[in-house]
């Protein structure tokens, strides 16, 4: 089971984030304005399970992709300039917006898990990746595993938390609280191999409209982390976004690792009983 985040078609109202906080106690994080864009919440961590990132983009008005025969409309947009100028024409209608609702990857293959000592991260029979937080002893080492940069520790008791993908919900039969909220059905849940079809059909009739530039973001099996069970509709490249284009898992390099190193200590043993037993033969 898993997402499917269409974010075409997201407005931006945050309610995934409010409703993943209700549901799940997650403390409130600030609300303060950053003074870098109308989000107040910047990024996913400890206490922002879902996070709506709001990506401003001015854009040569002819550079715009408006779908098949629509022409471009003016929003509006308020610009910086002094009282009384008039604006230019030329900037009119470049501005837009790209709102994507973000939310940890429940990769395939899950460094974080990998690297848990304790099991406190687990894989749930419905392929989710979940924190058990009475286990986690705050190590720390899934933080910097996770490709994505999503896992984080809360400052209050030390320990990592993240999306569940609300385990408690699924496993009553219910959808997450925050694909529950969404008034768009920008995010949108069940199982991963239909949400991949469905995607891939948004996909070709975005094409068909003339929005060239969509694509799908963690919905291939064979990427570096073995496909998302989160993945995106995104209307521009993902560095965009904030996310990597091209994520591994971080332990892919682990095991070849530890065999150089074993091979290693093995030449080092190798060379000390050689000296040894030159040693004793002179």
């Amino acid at each position: 089971m898993g997402f499917f985040t269409d974010t075409s078609v997201c407005i931006g109202c945050k309610a995934c984030e409010v409703a993943c906080k209700e549901w799940n106690a997650v403390p409130e994080d600030g609300l303060d304005f950053t003074g870098m864009s109308y989000d107040n919440t910047t990024g996913l961590g400890a206490d922002t399970w879902r996070h709506v990132a709001f990506i401003e983009q001015r854009r040569p008005l002819g550079a715009q992709e408006t779908g098949a025969g629509r022409a471009p409309v003016d929003l509006g947009m308020p610009a910086v300039g002094r009282p009384g100028d008039d604006p230019d024409p030329a900037t009119l209608g470049d501005f837009r917006w790209l709102m994507s609702s973000d939310v940890c990857k429940h990769c395939t293959h899950a460094a974080c898990l990998d690297v848990c000592p304790t099991g406190a991260l687990f894989r749930t029979e419905f392929g989710t990746v979940v924190v058990q937080e009475d286990v986690c002893n705050g190590c720390g080492y899934c933080v910097p595993a996770c490709p994505y940069g999503v896992i984080d520790k809360r400052e209050d008791d030390g320990r990592v938390w993240k999306c569940t993908l609300c385990y408690d919900r699924i496993g009553d039969g219910l959808e997450p609280a925050c694909a529950k909220a969404c008034p768009t059905d920008s995010i949108q849940f069940g199982e991963l191999d239909e949400l991949r079809g469905r995607a891939a059909a948004r996909v070709e009739r975005l094409h068909g409209e003339g929005v060239s530039s969509a694509r799908l973001y963690g919905a291939d099996p064979d990427d570096g982390v073995g496909g998302a069970g989160a993945f995106f509709l995104l209307l521009d490249e993902p560095e965009v976004y904030g996310l990597p284009p091209d994520p591994v898992v971080t332990t892919r390099d682990l095991p070849d690792m530890w065999k150089h190193a074993g091979l290693a200590a093995l030449t080092l043993l190798a060379g000390g009983v050689a000296a040894t037993i030159l040693g004793r033969t002179r």
